[in-house]
């Protein structure tokens, strides 16, 4: 397999970590990215602050790859926009790693060469293919390896409190947005103002969401917001708040919680949306699988969350945890229903392989449905993928990394129960090494 490059799907922020890793152990890597620039997701919501600080979100293979070529390295303590973090960081480090990264092009498909996933025979000697579609046609990639940092950005969970889509959603598409708005964009901000707005979802989206349509509605007359939340409003609601190792993620729910005490924001919690439909002067109505019926809103943003897509790895051999849609050797690490505190072992090839050799599914599409996934997290990820592909076992087996804790405890699954259930949390900080 010697000969063969390891693709790489997505120029994110971990898909170009991968190859800066790949280079320094003398692989080959080839990123395929279907957008036209670096960090293409992360430019969709550029707008947003990031609570991690520059020194968090560099990768320590890209910082020596981009300093070979004269690089300044950000100020470590500052907190960058995702805008920043895409052209002052992924976009020298594509213009780093050169014809390594090639933009305009899907990869839509990936197997074993000769085989499809059925067969046995001969599967072990045969390399992968990596099928993409480019403007001028369709082409196959033999690989070493695939590398899939394909993030789950364009995969948003629905409205739906089913993880389908509610009754009505797609013919509300018009009123419904799956993303936090920039309301610094005039047309954002002239398609909110003086509007009633339901914002779905209790995660850093919802909360970022929340504080800036509590700003908008102090500046605009007749804005209004409404949180809906499909768990009830406890002590976590919020997050960590100063128990939070990362500063600025705990001050985002501590700003969340002042718009809400302050009357910005009401909230509908233990509600979970079966049906969106117009009344009859045309504004939205959300209605529970309970029969419970919200104010008629006029603009929904549900930010319930990504999920991976699957379909273009049919042929491949993955083994994916029932529930969570991640590795499942990962999966009990992540898991919302029982992990505690958002803070996740540090893990790497060992956890993150399949009974496909060499196809690794990394960044936050390893997490599948599970949520607060950390560039840092992702960086060890294919720090120790990579090392795995060259055959390096030492260097994949060895933690590098110290991950922050959240200061939360109970997963989203726990946080529908009473709060009584809640009392103590299911377990401790995870030690640093294993």
């Amino acid at each position: 397999m010697d000969g063969y490059p390891v693709v790489v799907v997505g120029a994110g922020p971990v898909g170009l970590a991968a190859a800066a890793h790949a280079l320094e152990r003398g692989l080959d890597p080839l990123v395929i990215e279907a957008g036209s620039e670096a960090g293409a997701s992360v430019r969709e919501w550029g707008h947003v602050r990031l609570f991690s600080r520059w020194a968090e979100l560099i990768d320590p293979a890209a910082a020596r790859l981009l300093a070979e070529r004269g690089w300044r390295e950000p100020e470590p303590d500052a907190y960058p926009t995702g805008a920043d973090w895409a052209e002052q960081y992924l976009s020298p480090l594509a213009a780093a790693l050169g014809e390594r990264v090639r933009f305009g092009a899907r990869v839509v498909g990936v197997a074993r060469r000769g085989r499809d996933r059925v067969i046995d025979a001969g599967r072990e000697a045969e390399p992968l293919t990596a099928h993409v579609e480019t403007a001028t046609g369709q082409e196959r990639i033999t690989a070493r390896a695939v590398i899939d940092a394909s993030g789950t950005w364009a995969s948003p969970n629905p409205l739906g409190g089913d993880g389908l889509p509610a009754d009505g959603e797609r013919a509300a598409r018009d009123r419904i947005s799956y993303q936090a708005p920039d309301l610094s964009d005039p047309r954002a901000r002239s398609r909110y103002a003086g509007k009633r707005i339901a914002v779905v979802g209790s995660g850093h989206s919802a909360l970022t969401a929340l504080v800036g349509f509590a700003e908008l509605a102090e500046q605009e007359p007749g804005t209004e917001v409404v949180w809906v939340l499909r768990r009830e409003v406890g002590d976590h609601v919020f997050g960590g708040g100063e128990a939070d190792q990362l500063p600025a993620r705990g001050a985002l729910g501590l700003r969340a919680e002042r718009a809400v005490e302050a009357g910005h924001v009401r909230t509908l919690a233990g509600f979970r949306t079966a049906t969106a439909q117009a009344d009859a002067d045309d504004r939205l109505v959300l209605e529970s699988f309970e029969g419970t019926k919200s104010v008629p809103v006029d603009e929904v943003v549900a930010l319930t969350g990504f999920r991976p897509e699957l379909s273009w790895l049919s042929e491949i051999r993955l083994e994916l945890d029932p529930v969570l849609q991640a590795p499942v050797r990962l999966a009990p690490l992540i898991d919302p229903n029982v992990h505690s505190c958002g803070t996740v072992y540090p893990h790497g090839a060992a956890e993150l392989a399949h009974p496909e050799d060499g196809v690794f599914l990394v960044g936050m599409k390893s997490y599948g449905r599970a949520p607060t996934f950390l560039a840092m997290t992702g960086y060890e990820q294919v720090r120790s993928v990579t090392a795995a592909i060259a055959g390096d076992a030492e260097a994949a087996e060895r933690v590098e990394l110290h991950l922050p804790e959240t200061g939360v405890c109970g997963g989203a699954g726990l946080f529908d129960e009473p709060a009584a259930e809640q009392d103590g949390g299911c377990c401790g900080a995870p030690g640093a090494e294993r």
